[in-house]
């Protein structure tokens, strides 16, 4: 048996990053336009929803890299309460990236108008119209988005423990394939 990866897989960090950019933008373009009433918010409107469902499929390809290659371990050393809060944020993170996405998807439907992706191509909907229905997704939506931001926020606090306190290769394992 070969020994354990020192870093993540090359598709594994691309997919990472470019993740964490589509999310931490995603974050700030549904905040501008819960915010905003202006034109503005038609504009940030057809960008949340294709980047939603971009999300949504890189997700799927991610789980699927997660699964078909090998992981670092956590640090021997690492308490055991610091290993189960890894495991349970990273959980956390890709059930948000799963949900987060369909939640949008189920609320968009069921206020009757469709997920426009670019010009005529629109998603199906997943639900049926009914404007209580979408209250109720609307505001899940939201609070779950407060949790995603929350988590995102400690993920990246743990990231930074990892690199600058504790210097134990754990951020250097997702930031590049190279030794330093």
């Amino acid at each position: 048996m070969s020994a354990q990866p020192k870093h993540f897989a090359a598709v594994a960090r691309l997919l990472h990053w470019l993740m964490a950019v589509m999310i931490i933008a995603m974050l700030f373009i549904g905040a501008g336009m819960v915010a905003s009433v202006s034109e503005r918010h038609e504009w940030l409107i057809h960008l949340h929803k294709p980047l939603g469902v971009a999300i949504l499929l890189l997700v799927i390809v991610r789980i699927f890299v997660r699964f078909a290659t090998r992981q670092p371990p956590l640090p021997a050393d690492l308490p055991g309460w610091q290993v189960l809060a890894a495991k349970a944020s990273h959980l956390l993170l890709y059930g948000l990236m799963v949900v987060l996405p369909l939640l949008g998807w189920a609320m968009i439907s069921a206020a009757g108008d469709p997920v426009t992706l670019w010009g005529a191509v629109q998603l199906p909907a997943i639900v049926p119209a009914n404007a209580s229905l979408f209250a109720f997704l609307r505001k899940a939506h939201g609070y779950l988005a407060y949790l995603l931001f929350l988590t995102v926020l400690l993920h990246l606090a743990a990231a930074l423990f990892h690199g600058w306190v504790r210097r134990d290769g754990v951020l250097q394992s997702m930031l590049s394939g190279k030794d330093h």
